[in-house]
């Protein structure tokens, strides 16, 4: 008997428990992102020098990097079962 809709239906499972435990912790994240900002690097402050701005801008880049990587991780884990 053929086991690849069985894997296939396995990954599908991982997959989105993976995506669901990614966007559960999200929440922490964006938490400390904004406390960092708020208190830690003073975002707000136009007179800050350029490398403070960077790493403002850095800081800002974290959510939306975990998303996509929380996103891939999921797909990868999906496409590899599929192609296997």
């Amino acid at each position: 008997m053929n086991n690849k809709g069985q894997n296939l239906g396995f990954a599908i499972i991982m997959a989105a428990m993976i995506f669901i435990a990614g966007m559960l912790f999200l929440n922490h994240i964006k938490d400390d992102v904004t406390l960092t900002r708020a208190i830690g690097l003073d975002c707000t402050n136009v007179t800050i020098s350029d490398g403070n701005k960077l790493v403002c801008l850095g800081v800002d880049l974290t959510v939306p990097i975990f998303m996509v990587m929380t996103l891939l991780t999921a797909g990868g884990f999906l496409l590899s079962r599929y192609l296997l």
